[in-house]
């Protein structure tokens, strides 16, 4: 497939992950933790735990090249968009408005992430499909546990995906995975304020360099086991970077 067909590929299963053509005014907007979300009519169905199967063998094993590092994304973000669903499913005692409104539009964000790798990815070299997840670590009904373990998830997401990049061949997908995670480095960012509203923890230097300006980025062989605890499956990971 040549460059403009592909480019032209890669976007219309952007669109088709969020329902509908975003042009770039759009799609700034929609990124930010102020979008009306709701307007895109996006269904956080797809996250229900009855509706998922987990993957045969009881494992799943990432191959190496940009297939690999495809599926390590799809799973990473099945992991945030369950998280998000579950915590907007019921939210924690004394949830704001605000927070309700923020955390929202990040549940939605997150599964316009997963949609659109699951659409990206050719239905024979999804490995890490429909995958299943255990939070029992988290108390649900806990400020601090849940916002917590949305500044971990985030956190971690942005790390992961600065680490796979420069390993991605595609350059069409170099260039999806930067707008993912300027999305990703966003919901750091509001999940750090409602932890410390009004200091400088939304962009803290335990994730930015303070020499460089830049911030963390770690291998799957790093990231693995910080989320290993959540999956309910064993991962494979050493084909990968």
């Amino acid at each position: 497939m040549e460059n403009q067909e592909k480019v032209e590929h890669i976007s219309g299963l952007f669109n088709e992950a969020f329902g509908k053509p975003i042009n770039r005014k759009s799609f700034i907007k929609w990124t930010g933790v102020s979008a009306a979300v709701l307007g895109f009519g996006i269904s956080m169905n797809g996250c229900k735990s009855d509706d998922v199967v987990a993957p045969p063998n009881g494992g799943i094993t990432f191959v190496a090249g940009d297939i690999g590092i495809l599926n390590y994304a799809y799973a990473l973000e099945q992991l945030e968009a369950a998280f998000y669903a579950k915590v907007i499913n019921s939210f924690y005692t004394g949830a704001s408005a605000a927070e309700q409104s923020i955390i929202v539009d990040i549940a939605y964000h997150e599964q316009g992430h997963r949609d659109f790798f699951k659409a990206a990815i050719p239905a024979t070299s999804r490995i890490a499909d429909d995958l299943t997840f255990n939070f029992s670590t988290i108390d649900f009904t806990s400020r601090a546990s849940v916002l917590g373990a949305a500044k971990a998830f985030e956190d971690t997401g942005v790390s992961a995906y600065n680490g796979i990049a420069f390993h991605i061949n595609d350059v069409n997908y170099v260039a999806l995975a930067g707008k993912i995670v300027s999305v990703e480095a966003r919901h750091s960012s509001a999940i750090r304020e409602l932890l410390s509203p009004g200091t400088s923890n939304f962009a803290g230097n335990d994730i930015i360099s303070s020499s460089t300006g830049l911030e963390t980025a770690l291998l799957p062989s790093a990231v693995i086991p910080m989320i290993t605890q959540y999956f309910t499956v064993t991962i494979g990971h050493s084909a990968l970077p």
